[in-house]
């Protein structure tokens, strides 16, 4: 079995975001980039499935930058066997969109044949959450998002979900594409080792023309704004002051 496992190079998690001063975006310039914690975790749970003899191949694909087979190397290094970076753009304060994204994506399954994708959920640097559906709907396959647990059997996929109600556990047939979510798994540590062995398997660059895809952008940012400073907390002399301060003030009750 083939595995797609798309990862995004974006702001590091332990960053402090700062937006630019006029408002366009967030700053990029000499800032930590790092995998997309959740497409950490769909590589994790690909290598896991790799070493139980479920899957044999492990096909790890980055869109955007060139500065992205940096995080193409973290999955190498994790487990992933070859990575495809798509040549997508020069700028990196330009976000390629999740239905560019996902077309590209399509497009590379046409060629790669895989049995499953599994992508993380969303990016934290733009939470959309849009792309792995995006491409279920474009393959005409199946999906099952926010994944907390996966087992692969008799051609399907057993995968428990995590909704707003508890866990919901749904069984789709592969080829199929899975999103991650956070308790699905814990990624391992990557060692130095197979940081060097990472830098010796195929690494391989397409352009966006060379597979005929339009990523012309079909959003625009209007503005960017840093969150409110959180307010000083209040302190009450009784319950019943609480209770009112709840109910009057900040509307909760």
């Amino acid at each position: 079995m083939k595995v797609i496992v798309p990862v995004k190079r974006v702001v590091d998690y332990n960053v402090k975001v700062r937006v630019r001063a006029d408002g366009s975006g967030v700053e990029l310039t000499n800032v930590k980039m790092s995998m997309n914690p959740f497409d950490e975790i769909a590589v994790e749970e690909a290598v896991r499935l790799k070493e139980k003899g479920i899957v044999s191949e492990i096909v790890a694909v980055s869109i955007g930058v060139k500065q992205a087979q940096d995080v193409l190397r973290t999955a190498l290094a994790m487990g992933a066997d070859r990575a495809i970076l798509v040549d997508a753009t020069s700028d990196v304060n330009q976000d390629i969109e999740p239905l560019a994204v996902a077309k590209i994506l399509a497009r590379l399954v046409e060629q790669e044949q895989p049995d499953l994708v599994i992508a993380g959920k969303q990016a934290i640097d733009n939470d959309l959450n849009a792309t792995g559906q995006m491409l279920a709907g474009l393959l005409g396959w199946g999906q099952a998002t926010f994944a907390s647990e996966i087992k692969i059997a008799d051609g399907s996929a057993i995968v428990t979900r995590e909704v707003d109600g508890g866990l919901q556990t749904v069984r789709v047939s592969l080829p199929a594409v899975i999103t991650a979510d956070l308790r699905l798994n814990e990624p391992r540590y990557v060692s130095l080792p197979n940081i060097m062995k990472a830098k010796k398997k195929p690494l391989e660059e397409r352009t966006v023309a060379e597979l005929d895809i339009d990523t012309t952008p079909r959003l625009k940012v209007v503005r960017t704004i840093e969150p409110p400073q959180r307010s000083a907390g209040v302190r009450v002399s009784s319950v019943d002051e609480l209770i009112e301060k709840l109910k009057n003030e900040a509307g909760v009750i």
